[in-house]
């Protein structure tokens, strides 16, 4: 939360916390936003080089390859790398905000492999702790590394208990049989939204995510908030995220047996039933 990261934020009831006007950062569209692509990266990288055209070198680009909080939005390979490549010719680095994203949640222990490209920062977070204990770390390419040691301290960070369950979870991606696991994991959430999408898609429902971080979104914006809530009443806690908190966020742990994991989504497929019907009966405005 410091004034730099709320800077960052796009969320306006984050954003109103700082109390005074927040400088210093210039926003472009996420990939797809909008029907946004590689053409704003590019206008944006003219304008920079442009004498006249009214912005700043940048000393850094920072990018969620999904977004978490923004609905589960998928940045696709060919946007990353003309973002990676944008920030090479301009000399500015490239920061990954994996927090949600990163430790293996989308399949990869990053999120952004699939893209191939290469961040000068990744934030890691999350999943990092192991079972549930608070950690964070910053991981800088050797050669932008300026901190003292100690000087980049924090709440979730030098935590001695943290990291002993941090290396433990770390030593899983040496195991062949939770690699396994993880894949099928991901897999069973694949094909039960593909399901529900072919079942409901009729009714505004669409595929979010990739891996462990999927969900579904709805063209009625508060048919999730209404599942979310029926999914409660049956014993399943379920958050929502987007602009409008339109999309049911799927992020169970990344150990989760699969039995479990078909039972919480069937529970899952009868509230959102639940939540249609509802939205069927709810009169006109």
């Amino acid at each position: 939360m410091t004034l730099g990261a709320v800077a960052a934020a796009a969320r306006n009831d984050h954003r109103h916390s700082a109390g005074f006007p927040l400088t210093d950062v210039v926003r472009l569209p996420f990939d797809g936003y909008q029907e946004a692509g590689h053409t704003e990266l590019n206008r944006y990288e003219a304008m920079v080089n442009d004498p006249a055209g009214g912005l700043e070198l940048p000393a850094a680009f920072i990018v969620e390859t999904i977004q978490g909080e923004g609905g589960l939005n998928v940045a696709g390979s060919e946007w990353l790398q003309e973002l990676a490549a944008i920030a090479k010719r301009l000399g500015a680095l490239l920061i990954v905000d994996d927090i949600q994203a990163g430790c293996g949640r989308t399949g990869e222990f990053f999120s952004f492999s699939y893209a191939g490209i290469h961040p000068d920062l990744v934030c890691l977070a999350k999943s990092i702790g192991g079972i549930g204990l608070p950690m964070a770390l910053l991981l800088i390419k050797p050669a932008y590394d300026q901190w003292a040691p100690g000087e980049h301290n924090g709440t979730f960070r030098g935590n001695n208990l943290a990291f002993v369950a941090a290396t433990t979870a770390l030593q899983l991606w040496q195991d062949a049989s939770f690699l396994a696991s993880l894949s099928q994991s991901a897999n069973l959430i694949r094909s039960w939204i593909q399901r529900l999408t072919t079942d409901f898609g009729i009714a505004g429902v669409y595929q979010r995510g990739r891996g462990l971080m999927s969900g579904v979104a709805f063209a009625n914006h508060g048919t999730a908030r209404r599942a979310a809530a029926e999914a409660f009443r049956q014993g399943l806690l379920i958050e929502t995220s987007g602009a409008h908190s339109e999309v049911l966020k799927l992020m169970p742990p990344l150990t989760i047996e699969h039995d479990v994991l078909q039972q919480g989504l069937s529970r899952l497929r009868d509230s959102i039933e639940v939540a249609l019907i509802k939205d069927r009966l709810k009169p006109a405005a």
